[in-house]
């Protein structure tokens, strides 16, 4: 185990231990405050181009199964911890968190104090970083190479993490309703808790055509969450206002909240240091209801929160606000059916407050029953 060292772009260093694969990483420096769902996060495509700072101290004592990753690999940039357990225990383990991180050649570094690194980022906001172990490179040097990497803001990542080909989750038990999942780094929970609900869900690449969607005949359109900047996002933004002008219930979580407030007419803005973790308190403004929620987004939507807004699409109005913060986290339209959250009711990991969201959407699909095809 050699010397490494955690580097923002401003300049301060921390020194800790290599952990995982050995070399070195770049991505934004984001935290992440759940205690427990780190495989979860490892294999989020969210987290794409992103290093994790956990602030929970100890990470990796029930090492690694077969059952709860959320996509095909690890899309962490990197991964920081304080304390990385020395021993895994756990019935369903297949193997130990670090052993899966050299194998997958992600880069690491324990040993370092990850509340300290938080306080820095809420302070100063998310910013670049890079992790170094094994390397030659004075302070200077590694500062100058993290400062040569792009910032996440007008970063276009969904091609890296989208599905190439289609493919299909069948619905558990009787089908009731067909919906398109358009994938924009979609994690596995999400279309396995709407199969539960009697959907067949065909999960699309994230370029896929209008014609391409009304093929399926859906009787709703999913958007994924995602990694990247929705301002980048004009291709999608322009085929979600084409669906909603087909009148095909939607539903969106995440970045699909964030495609469909741009569709509907609003700015996008990244927020200082983001949301990220399993903990974070959301209002619904219809029932007063808090429900506790799973949060992974640096962006958010800029949205009247005081009345209902017009758009071209009809009325809508905010649904749900964050408490931290007051950032908005839902969104609906009043006379058509489409709405999304900010935040992640497939609850993967996380609390199932907001697993009622899939039956809202079963809901949705049942009062705007799909239109005679006329094409």
């Amino acid at each position: 185990m050699s010397k490494a060292y955690l580097v923002l772009d401003d300049g301060r260093i921390f020194e800790g231990r290599s952990w995982g694969a050995l070399g070195k990483t770049f991505g934004e420096a984001v935290f992440q405050t759940g205690m427990t769902g780190y495989q979860e996060t490892l294999t989020d495509p969210s987290y794409h181009r992103q290093i994790v700072i956990m602030t929970a101290p100890h990470i990796g004592n029930t090492g690694i199964n077969l059952e709860d990753n959320e996509s095909s690999k690890i899309w962490v940039s990197g991964f920081v911890v304080r304390n990385p357990s020395s021993i895994t225990s756990n019935w369903r383990s297949t193997s130990d968190l670090e052993e899966e991180l050299i194998r997958q050649g992600v880069v690491g570094i324990s040993g370092v104090d990850t509340r300290a690194i938080t306080r820095h980022l809420r302070d100063r906001g998310a910013m670049r970083v890079g992790v170094f172990s094994d390397t030659e490179l004075s302070r200077e040097e590694m500062v100058i190479e993290v400062r040569k990497q792009s910032p996440m803001a007008g970063a276009y990542l969904c091609a890296d993490v989208s599905t190439e080909v289609p493919y299909l989750v069948p619905a558990i038990g009787e089908k009731k309703f067909t919906v398109v999942a358009l994938d924009l780094g979609i994690k596995a929970a999400t279309p396995r808790n709407m199969a539960e609900r009697g959907i067949e869900v065909h999960v699309l690449p994230y370029n896929s055509t209008l014609e391409e969607i009304l093929a399926y005949q859906p009787d709703g359109v999913f958007l994924s969450n995602g990694p990247g900047d929705p301002s980048t996002m004009t291709d999608t933004v322009a085929l979600v206002r084409d669906i909603l002008i087909e009148e095909i219930p939607i539903f969106g979580i995440c970045f699909g909240q964030q495609i469909l407030g741009r569709a509907l007419g609003f700015e996008t803005y990244k927020l200082q240091f983001g949301h990220r973790g399993i903990n974070q308190p959301v209002m619904d403004r219809k029932t007063g209801k808090v429900e506790i929620t799973a949060h992974n987004h640096g962006f958010a939507v800029k949205a009247p929160t005081d009345s209902v807004f017009s758009t071209v699409f009809g009325p809508g109005q905010v649904t749900h606000i964050c408490l931290n913060d007051g950032v908005v986290e839902g969104l609906e339209l009043l006379e058509h059916g489409a709405f999304s959250v900010q935040y992640h009711p497939e609850a993967a990991a996380g609390p199932h407050d907001a697993s009622y969201l899939f039956d809202r959407f079963v809901a949705l699909m049942e009062k705007y029953p799909r239109k005679a095809v006329t094409a």
